[in-house]
C-alpha cells in the first residue's frame, strides 16, 4: 500500500493547487470526494454480495445434507415398517393355522348385539359392585372435607370438655 503522511498530503495539495488553480481546486476536491465515495460503495456492495453468496452456498451446502439425512431416515423407518409387518402377518398367519377352525375365535368373529348387551349388563354390575363395596363410616373418614369450619370452630370443637382455663389464655 501507499503510505501517505501529511506532509505528502500537504505536497499533494499544493501541486494541485497550482496545476488546477484556485478557482477550479473546490470543484474538483468536491468531484474527487464524490468519486471516492461511490468507489467506497461499490466496494462494500461487492463485498455483501460476495459474503451473501458464500452464506448462500453454505446454506445450499446444509440443505442438500439435510436432505441426505432426512432420505436415509426414510429409508431406515420404511425398512422397520417392513420388517414390523411383515412380521405381524406372519405371527397372524401362524395363529390361524394353528387355530383348529371353528368359528369360536374371538380374535376373527365380532360379537353380535346380544353378547354386546349381557356385557354392558355385566359391567354396570361390577362397577355397581365396586363403588359400592366401600362402607359409608369409612368414606366419611378417609380425608374428604364435606364443611369447610373455622380455625376456632374446630379448637373449639377438638378441645377436651374438662381442661382448667378454657376461656382464657394463659
Amino acid at each position: 500500500m501507499i503510505d501517505l503522511g501529511l506532509s505528502k498530503l500537504a505536497l499533494i495539495g499544493v501541486v494541485a493547487l497550482v496545476v488546477i488553480g484556485p478557482e477550479k481546486l473546490p470543484r474538483v476536491a468536491r468531484m474527487a470526494g464524490t468519486l471516492y465515495g461511490r468507489a467506497q460503495r461499490y466496494i462494500n456492495q461487492v463485498k455483501s454480495e460476495v459474503g451473501r453468496e458464500m452464506e448462500l452456498d453454505a446454506l445450499r451446502k446444509m440443505q442438500k445434507d439435510m436432505q441426505d439425512a432426512a432420505s436415509d431416515i426414510g429409508k431406515d423407518l420404511s425398512e422397520c415398517v417392513g420388517e414390523a409387518q411383515s412380521a405381524i402377518y406372519g405371527a397372524l398367519s401362524s395363529a390361524q393355522h394353528d387355530y383348529n377352525g371353528s368359528d369360536d375365535n374371538p380374535l376373527l368373529n365380532t360379537p353380535t348385539p346380544d353378547q354386546l348387551a349381557i356385557k354392558q349388563k355385566n359391567f354396570r354390575k361390577k362397577k355397581l359392585a365396586r363403588m359400592s363395596a366401600v362402607p359409608v363410616w369409612f368414606k366419611h373418614q378417609s380425608g374428604r372435607k364435606t364443611r369447610v369450619i373455622s380455625g376456632a370452630a374446630r379448637v373449639s370443637r377438638f378441645r377436651p370438655t374438662g381442661s382448667p382455663g378454657a376461656g382464657s389464655f394463659h
